[in-house]
């Protein structure tokens, strides 16, 4: 695991383009403690630092083909690298026992095309100096990539004629290529998810790569890059469904995944170091653990645990430990320490995200007892249809449909009023649902049903809270650009899922969203600024494509969450575990936010970063925060605007040194 960065079509620049990525490379230092590397060429220079998982003294980095002229540097795991190089050896010579050798070389075999190949988590910038067409002098060229489903992060921004790339948003900041401004369109999106939607960034002139997406750039003349897919939504579309061989019943399609994430977790479990996994009472991670454990004795396993006992997950979780032989640690979380560490945690956001804490916390118990790797259960509510979005967003959708044949009268006038039942707190413990109501009845045309679902302030809460001509004004002066916004990416990846049908359609829609813009993006910032890579084997592209392609019929049990998961493994499995109603992971920010906690939050709240004050509506802000102090509102939308307030504030308006090492709260640690 590592941090790259890079400028491509340095010109005659190099020693000026050598200390900005240098720079870049300090800024990346908690991304890779362990040593550093760059890569020098005409045209381009590409840095990297490292965390080391495998072939500890063998694998630095940048690493070149054995003529020299292909390179690399490179971020994640490639799980399948034992196999590919299996396939290279009798044609390539092998120097290392990295997984990262097998990048250049499979490369040179395959092309472009290698990219289909690699099964893994990864960001990469490959440099290939051969010869191209008819010009031996040319400078080159540099790919970049990611992986499938977006688990590894890459950035970049073309200023000056140059492209600069880097694993970290702040740390293309740190190379002073884009000014310190925000991106409106990109705070709109914030408020209506909660985070940034790709592949936008908050900074305007800062964009990310898409997941399964890749472009190539000249080192002599690197022009603004049309990123281009590798993998999409066809790729869901099981390919045996024509085949005798096609599971036609559950029993056989819970045989064919267990297979699947049998394979998974031991590919996952490859390191030279110390590994660990995250354990909650769920059933995602209990299914990593249960796997794990065969495969390997004297797992470490770590549990975010309350003083709230209703909030705590420690009792499922130890006994999950002992009975598979596990070396359990507990961390145990209060308000106190919570407040103690607030804009620590927030401030290792790479972007602002109303989740993602969680991950602050127990990353850092994982590396006080020596762990670089930890197994996650992340993907399994996306792949397996655990969340509520599975079963509501059919119920949006027939909602939406009947409002469509509305005359528009009667959805304003209907709008209007659930917007003011809502608004009003007479409904408090359904109000947040009741706008989001009064918002499809306002405009059922405006998204996806599914974005209903998943939406944190309304459009029309949005509009309210951003100033008047804040959008118009942000897009001012922009150069036309043929990467897409947000809105146009949500609206590719709804029109892709309507190639599917039932469950595979969520997750598609989860996956491409939700997945990549929250929960994938916070757990690689929060466990990176501990140095610790984590790792989701209920994300191997193979499995994935397998039960995303698999019909509802054969998948999906009524009154069963994550059912076929759950049939899979189930001689595996505590009965009470997989019988217990779906429990989401939270903090207890009610409560929390009610105490002296949520004293600081709403002080803080009541100064606008200077970025935020002239964007947002100070009085709305504020209207906000009070409605939750009376019950109208969840904890989720003040501290969401907490989080982009103080993000913004040290990331935006203020050029913040490199953050200090996180202190460890005290007496946290309890085994």
């Amino acid at each position: 695991m590592c941090g790259i960065c890079g400028i491509i079509g340095t010109g005659g620049h190099n020693d000026w383009a050598e200390s900005r990525v240098r720079w870049m490379m300090n800024n990346l230092a908690h991304r890779g403690p362990d040593d550093e590397g760059i890569l020098k060429k005409p045209g381009a220079i590409l840095g990297m630092r490292r965390l080391s998982i495998i072939d500890l003294e063998g694998g630095q980095q940048p690493v070149y083909n054995e003529n020299g002229d292909v390179g690399v540097v490179f971020n994640g795991e490639i799980y399948n690298f034992p196999q590919l190089r299996a396939e290279l050896e009798g044609r390539h010579r092998f120097r290392t026992r990295s997984d990262t050798e097998v990048v250049v070389h499979a490369y040179e075999e395959w092309g472009t095309h290698f990219l289909e190949r690699l099964r893994g988590m990864f960001a990469f910038a490959l440099w290939d100096g051969r010869a191209v067409g008819t010009e031996p002098d040319s400078a080159g060229r540099v790919l970049l990539a990611r992986d499938r489903l977006g688990i590894k992060p890459l950035y970049y921004a073309y200023a000056d004629g140059k492209l600069f790339f880097a694993s970290e948003v702040r740390a293309l900041l740190a190379s002073e290529a884009v000014t310190r401004r925000l991106a409106a369109e990109a705070v709109e999106a914030y408020l209506l998810f909660g985070s940034v939607v790709e592949p936008m960034t908050l900074v305007k002139g800062i964009f990310s790569l898409p997941p399964g997406h890749s472009f190539t750039v000249a080192c002599d003349t690197p022009l603004l890059p049309s990123p281009a897919p590798y993998w999409d939504v066809a790729a869901l579309k099981y390919k045996a469904v024509q085949d005798r061989d096609a599971p036609r019943d559950m029993a056989s399609a819970a045989r064919a995944t267990r297979a699947l994430l049998e394979d998974a977790v031991r590919s996952h479990l490859l390191a030279d170091v110390p590994l660990g996994l995250f354990l909650s009472s769920g059933l995602d991670s209990t299914a990593i653990a249960a796997l794990a454990a065969r495969e390997r004795s004297g797992l470490r396993t770590f549990t975010v645990v309350f003083p709230e006992e209703e909030f705590s997950e420690a009792r499922l979780a130890r006994e999950t430990a002992s009975r598979l032989g596990c070396e359990h640690c507990e961390f145990v979380l209060s308000a106190e320490q919570m407040q103690a560490h607030l804009l620590d945690s927030v401030g290792a956001l790479d972007q602002a995200s109303m989740d993602g804490v969680n991950t602050f916390f127990v990353s850092w118990a994982a590396r006080q007892v020596g762990l670089k790797v930890a197994l996650s259960g992340l993907g399994g509510d996306e792949i397996f249809g655990g969340y509520p979005t599975f079963r509501t967003t059919p119920r949006v959708a027939r909602v939406a449909a009947l409002v469509k044949r509305m005359p528009a009268p009667v959805r304003n006038a209907m709008s209007k009023i659930l917007l003011a039942t809502g608004d009003s707190g007479l409904l408090p413990v359904h109000s947040d649902a009741t706008r989001k109501l009064a918002a499809i009845w306002a405009n059922p045309e405006l998204l996806h049903p599914y974005f209903y679902t998943r939406m944190l302030f309304t459009p029309q809460q949005t509009e309210r809270l951003l100033l008047p001509g804040t959008l118009s004004a942000g897009c001012s002066g922009d150069r036309v650009s043929p990467v897409v916004s947000w809105r146009s990416w949500i609206e590719q990846v709804a029109a892709q899922a309507e190639g599917l049908s039932g469950d595979s359609a969520v997750s598609w829609l989860e996956l491409r969203t939700y997945m990549v813009d929250t929960l994938l993006r916070d757990t690689d910032a929060m466990s990176m600024h501990h140095s610790l890579e984590v790792r989701v084997p209920l994300l191997d592209h193979p499995l994935v494509e397998f039960v995303a392609g698999l019909p509802d019929g054969v998948k999906v049990r009524s009154g069963v969450s994550k059912a076929l998961l759950a049939e899979a493994l189930g001689d595996l499995l505590p009965r009470e575990i997989v019988s217990q109603p779906k429990r989401t992971f939270t903090f207890p920010w009610q409560r929390w936010l009610h105490g002296p906690l949520g004293q600081e939050v709403g002080t803080r709240l009541s100064g606008l970063s200077p970025s935020l004050a002239g964007m947002l509506d100070a009085k709305t802000v504020q209207s906000i925060w009070g409605s939750f102090l009376a019950g109208h509102t969840g904890w989720a939308r003040p501290w969401s605007l907490f989080v982009l307030n103080e993000w913004v504030r040290r990331h935006v308006d203020a050029a913040a040194p490199l953050a200090e090492p996180a202190r460890a709260p005290a007496d946290a640690i309890a085994s």
